[in-house]
């Protein structure tokens, strides 16, 4: 998907690889992750990827220079430093010495099911960040529209 001189193939082979992730999740026994993953990310935002990039002329094919530059190899260098801390934070969380509290035992899963015990969490304990979320969606999609809609008057404005 990175190397790929095409955006729309790009887009084409982001939607690829979330539902891919989908497919994990399928065999962590993750069901309702999984539908959430091609709903949310496979359904919803590569369709807006592929909007935008239709909608600003991406697909047509413009030469794109090499990508070996001193800049990208600055990106690449710091993003591993960034993946290695943050790598070790979690690492570090994990397996720290302290148990892990939670409410979620095996036992309850098997009694009301992963999807139910997720919704529930979802709607009582982090309703604000679904919230927070649903907002920012929101203003993607308007944003797409209002920029389909500027470009539709600016084509009809040059008569084409």
């Amino acid at each position: 998907m990175v190397f790929n001189k095409n955006a729309v193939h790009s887009a084409l082979f982001l939607l690829l690889s979330m539902t891919m992730i989908a497919g994990l999740y399928v065999l962590l026994n993750a069901q309702f992750i999984a539908v959430a993953q091609i709903m949310v990310y496979a359904g919803a935002i590569v369709v807006l990827i592929l909007f935008v990039v239709m909608l600003l002329g991406a697909e047509l094919g413009e030469t794109i220079p090499s990508w070996l530059t001193v800049r990208n190899g600055v990106m690449v260098l710091l993003a591993l430093i960034f993946l290695t801390v943050s790598g070790t934070s979690v690492y570090d969380w994990l397996y720290s010495t302290q148990p892990i509290t939670g409410a979620v035992t095996d036992e309850l899963i098997a009694q009301q099911g992963s999807a139910e015990l997720v919704g529930q969490s979802l709607f009582t304990e982090y309703l604000l960040p679904f919230e927070l979320a649903s907002v920012l969606l929101l203003v993607g999609i308007v944003g797409v529209v209002m920029l389909g809609g500027w470009r539709f008057v600016q084509h009809r404005q040059r008569g084409e």
